[in-house]
């Protein structure tokens, strides 16, 4: 008899430990539900903001908002060398003038270089970083607030293709193209300037990450009879002295490379932003994978008859688990890109 009673008290236990697990997923599956129905769309609004006040950087036209598209003078310096100074003015993603002054290095002498009047030169870095910011931006709006999300998987693959236009946008801007000294050689740019570039020089224009910068290679032309070993220069950002390329029959040879740049402070705001972005997206996406992971586990051990006394962890009871906090509190996000802020 006392067996019995023992037996029929532990299996009294054990379903109101059972009844107990299950009441806490209930909990977890509410606070899923929530996640999907109101969090989402609080994110994503924070991203619709950040990425609108990103797009107004690049002068991008969007409804209802004034076009900012100007042009700004910018000051091309470095601290270690005077060979070569300038002026180049920026208007969006257009350089519409280049004013420079090189010092050659081989008569001293100050030559003067501006862009022809019927020249402009598209920077084609800015262009791609601002087109994958509206395809990004698009992706975002494409699920408006009355949208419901039917799982984390949706949600993911919103957030992955989000992301990765964001991540190629921020690439653009801190990763330059590669060019082999033919192709420099042989650019439109060379095209752009009066007088005409000298034969023995070479410019390039490009961003890096929030600073526009102006690279001038200064060449010889190697000897038929040199005894130097020629071999070509493959292709790079930045090449160095001594780098070496042909074009027809004529080899030439690097002799000096000036790098000379500008803060754009615009292009600064936009890393940040983007910098943000990713980080609201990843923090999602974890958040996301959190529960979906203790849904799982919770499952599971009700399954085996081992987790009735499962808890969430950090669960203080109410309505949703107390370790999940509104990602606005755990991403720095601005004060004026907060849900519900506006401009």
């Amino acid at each position: 008899m006392a067996l019995l009673h023992a037996q029929r008290s532990m299996l009294s236990d054990l379903s109101k430990m059972s009844a107990a697990s299950q009441a806490e997923r209930g909990v977890l599956e509410e606070e899923f539900k929530w996640l999907l129905k109101e969090e989402v769309h609080a994110v994503l609004k924070q991203l619709q903001d950040i990425l609108k006040e990103a797009s107004r950087r690049f002068s991008m036209p969007l409804a209802g908002l004034e076009s900012q598209l100007k042009q700004e003078n910018f000051i091309l310096g470095s601290s270690t060398m005077d060979q070569v100074k300038g002026v180049l003015t920026l208007q969006g993603d257009t350089l519409t003038q280049a004013d420079i002054h090189l010092k050659m290095m081989r008569s001293n002498q100050v030559f003067h270089f501006a862009f022809r009047d019927d020249k402009q030169w598209k920077m084609q870095q800015i262009q791609d970083a601002r087109n994958h910011i509206a395809q990004a931006l698009q992706l975002v709006n494409s699920r408006d607030e009355s949208y419901y999300f039917k799982s984390g998987a949706e949600v993911n693959k919103l957030m992955d293709a989000v992301m990765l236009q964001l991540t190629r946008a921020r690439n653009r801007l801190t990763t330059p193209a590669t060019m082999t000294l033919p192709e420099l050689a042989c650019s439109g740019l060379m095209k752009m300037f009066s007088p005409p570039m000298p034969g023995d020089v070479m410019v390039n224009f490009y961003i890096n990450l929030s600073k526009l910068c102006l690279t001038v290679y200064q060449l010889h032309v190697l000897q038929p009879n040199t005894t130097k070993n020629f071999k070509p220069s493959g292709s790079s950002i930045l090449h160095n002295p001594g780098a070496m390329f042909e074009i027809g029959n004529t080899k030439f040879e690097v002799s000096h490379v000036h790098t000379v740049e500008c803060v754009v402070p615009w292009l600064n705001d936009t890393l940040v932003f983007l910098t943000i972005s990713l980080q609201l997206c990843q923090q999602l996406k974890d958040k996301l994978l959190e529960l979906q992971t203790i849904l799982a586990a919770s499952a599971s051990s009700q399954r085996s008859k081992e987790g009735a006394g499962f808890r969430a962890p950090g669960y203080r009871g109410g309505s949703r688990p107390q370790h999940h906090h509104a990602l606005a509190h755990t991403v720095p996000v601005p004060a004026q890109f907060s849900a519900g802020a506006g401009f």
